[in-house]
């Protein structure tokens, strides 16, 4: 029954989600200004007649009062009909397929590094021993929170000119199916996640290395790195493993600066060309699919977080006592 009550209740909270998520949309993008009705005819410079304007305004329901059109697209929505794109004349849900893949295929690599990268920089922080251990754990502190900080952008840019434009290696743009297309996007994106997930498994792994169950692992005569790679590293792991689905989030809002520098097609490139022609099925639709996506991530991330961690359903996963107690149970 609690397994039950928990799939309900992400069932309902992706509806909210997407009931939120549309209506700040369509309403946003009214807000902005210009007229959808230029997508559909081709664009600002068309010079369509005043005829044909008020042809393609009744054809598409835009000479409704704004919260009809708001309920057409409500109810679209509840129908799983999405509408046609008013520039490319095609069914929305035909071009946010044919991007979607693209679009998950980076975020997903770029979450994997981002956990290696992470993973490696908690590690050897942690495990650093001496004055120059010291030194080396400030370094790799430091180069976290920059990582953490460091825009998009900014880090393509430099990527692009270090090890496309000067060495060589990779290419500049990422079209094709060629895998080391794929390389300086995913570094992009990857980077500024590794560094906060960073943060987190290092703070982690210090809290749970001084816990009672880690000094009683020490104490049956466990070595330094079974008593990380048995115990601490999976108390590290949950808070890191909770905020994967924000960070799968963040990774997917970020594609659409990333896939715009690399020339990568995906949904970040079909979401700007659309907001700039006011296409305003293809802009709805793809946010949608984009928030869904993120609450079924989410839902993964709290069912992996049940999985990984050993304390009891009822036991209390917040409280900080129960933290060092469960794993300590967990080794007698």
């Amino acid at each position: 029954m609690s397994v039950l009550r928990w799939a309900l209740g992400r069932v309902v909270a992706a509806a909210l989600v997407a009931w939120v998520v549309t209506t700040v949309v369509f309403f946003a993008l009214r807000a902005a200004g210009g007229d959808p009705t230029e997508a559909i005819l081709g664009g600002p410079g068309s010079q369509a007649s005043a005829e044909a304007v008020e042809q393609a305004r009744s054809d598409y329901g835009l000479d409704r009062p704004l919260v009809v059109q708001y309920l057409v697209q409500m109810q679209r929505i509840v129908t799983l009909q999405l509408g046609d794109s008013y520039a490319r004349k095609q069914p929305v849900a035909d071009l946010v397929g044919a991007q979607l893949p693209s679009t998950i295929l980076l975020a997903v690599l770029a979450l994997v590094l981002a956990w290696v990268i992470a993973l490696a920089l908690a590690t050897l922080s942690t495990r650093s021993r001496g004055p120059l251990g010291r030194a080396a754990s400030g370094v790799t502190q430091a180069g976290e929170i920059v990582a953490t900080v460091v825009p998009h952008f900014w880090l393509g840019a430099v990527l692009i000119l270090v090890f496309s434009s000067t060495l060589g290696w990779f290419p500049a743009t990422s079209v094709g199916a060629s895998p080391a297309g794929l390389v300086l996007p995913v570094v992009t994106l990857a980077v500024p996640v590794a560094g906060f997930l960073g943060q987190l498994m290092r703070d982690g792994l210090d809290e749970a290395a001084a816990s009672p169950f880690a000094t009683t692992a020490r104490a049956r005569g466990a070595s330094e790195s079974r008593v990380l790679w048995r115990h601490t590293l999976r108390h590290a792991a949950l808070p890191a493993i909770s905020l994967s689905g924000w960070a799968f989030g963040s990774l997917l809002s970020g594609a659409v600066v990333v896939e715009s520098l690399f020339g990568r097609p995906g949904l970040g490139r079909l979401l700007l060309d659309a907001t700039s022609s006011r296409d305003v099925p293809v802009v709805v639709g793809t946010v949608l699919v984009v928030a869904l996506t993120y609450t079924v991530v989410m839902t993964i991330a709290d069912g992996l977080e049940r999985i990984v961690d050993p304390r009891p359903r009822g036991a209390g996963r917040d409280s900080t006592a129960d933290r060092s107690a469960a794993p300590e149970k967990a080794i007698v």
